[in-house]
């Protein structure tokens, strides 16, 4: 099918939003768009902005407001029932910030790779609000950091995908902002093309009508991220006393390091299976996966231990922590990708 013939979907979540939304509803609407606005649940105060909506989009209505992942999955799940796989979808935020040639601009470029997301990258120079600047910078360096991917703006809600991968995006957990981050890592995962596009950043009094509590919502983005750092932290406290312990009373560097090892390699698979990763499959192979990582690191830890502390003569204790760093970037990728990845498999 041609690319031009394909259908078009633009969904648009909604949160107590102005005139805007209207005006791109309507543009959309007489490009041919088949529109889609969820309206999160902004209240009585906001129904005449919808009603204005509602004769060039399906609306449809969240009683409460749950999240901006929410209310997308909410959509992705009504644009698979009534429009099959063979369109693309095409997602816009409702403050203004996205304009409709940057939508077609990007919706082309999913006609020619349907099976890839593609984001809609803002240049995001000194007149873009100081919280969106570091924001888009944090994100950007830990989602490289634990992707090896380099995404100009992880957090774009100008996005387009074939219909196809709409099952997939449905899978993915977060009801708020959280959702568009973990889209990113579970395509990462998942093998699926992540194309960039780049766009206008266009900030309507400061960006003042965001909803994106910096606090808040920056807790929900990195919670995973943060939860296998506090876990993995826990797992050095453990390794780090027992190896000091083992140290001082052995004198002995390999048997102190490998035994220290073990014990806090068996606590971290516990906490990280369960509170981590929230794996809910069978035990046994997960166990023997986390077996083999431990013993691959365990190799490695100990050689460059072994070569930190009596090649390079750098002290025991500290190189004992360097060697700690450079294994827990090592480690929750493979955890992440392998061990515990999530059941989200990518559709036909």
């Amino acid at each position: 099918m041609d690319g031009m013939e394909q259908k078009r979907v633009a969904l648009i979540p909604a949160y107590e939003p102005d005139g805007a939304l209207t005006e791109l509803v309507v543009r959309l609407w007489s490009a041919d768009y088949e529109v889609v606005v969820v309206d999160d649940g902004s209240g009585p105060g906001y129904a005449e902005v919808f009603a204005q909506a509602r004769p060039y989009a399906a609306v449809l209505t969240h009683r409460e407001n749950r999240g901006k992942g929410a209310a997308l999955k909410t959509g992705l799940a009504y644009i698979g029932r009534h429009f099959g796989n063979g369109g693309i979808v095409v997602t816009a935020d409702a403050d203004g910030q996205h304009c409709f040639e940057d939508v077609e601009k990007l919706c082309q470029a999913a006609s020619r790779r349907p099976d890839a997301l593609v984001l809609g990258c803002r240049a995001l120079g000194k007149s873009a609000p100081l919280r969106s600047r570091f924001g888009n910078a944090l994100t950007r360096q830990v989602c490289h950091a634990f992707t090896g991917r380099r995404i100009q703006d992880t957090q774009t809600g100008l996005r387009a995908f074939g219909m196809g991968l709409i099952p997939m995006f449905l899978s993915v957990p977060g009801e708020r902002y959280e959702y568009e981050m973990n889209v990113l890592l579970a395509c990462t995962r998942q093998g699926v093309p992540i194309l960039e596009e780049e766009i206008r950043a266009i900030y309507v009094n400061g960006n003042a009508a965001s909803h994106f509590d910096v606090l808040r919502d920056s807790c929900r983005i990195y919670k995973e991220i943060l939860k296998f750092m506090l876990s993995s932290f826990l797992g050095f406290l453990i390794d780090y006393t027992a190896y000091a312990l083992l140290l001082f009373f052995t004198s002995d560097l390999w048997f102190s390091n490998i035994a220290a090892r073990i014990v806090s390699a068996s606590a971290n698979y516990a906490v990280n299976r369960r509170f981590v990763f929230g794996s809910r499959g069978g035990a046994v192979k997960p166990a023997m996966q986390y077996a083999a990582l431990a013993a691959l690191i365990l190799a490695a830890n100990t050689l460059l231990l072994g070569y930190l502390a009596e090649s390079c003569g750098i002290s025991r204790m500290l190189a004992k922590i360097v060697t700690e760093l450079i294994c827990f970037t090592v480690s929750w990728t493979v955890q992440k990708a392998v061990i515990f990845r999530k059941d989200v498999r990518r559709q036909p």
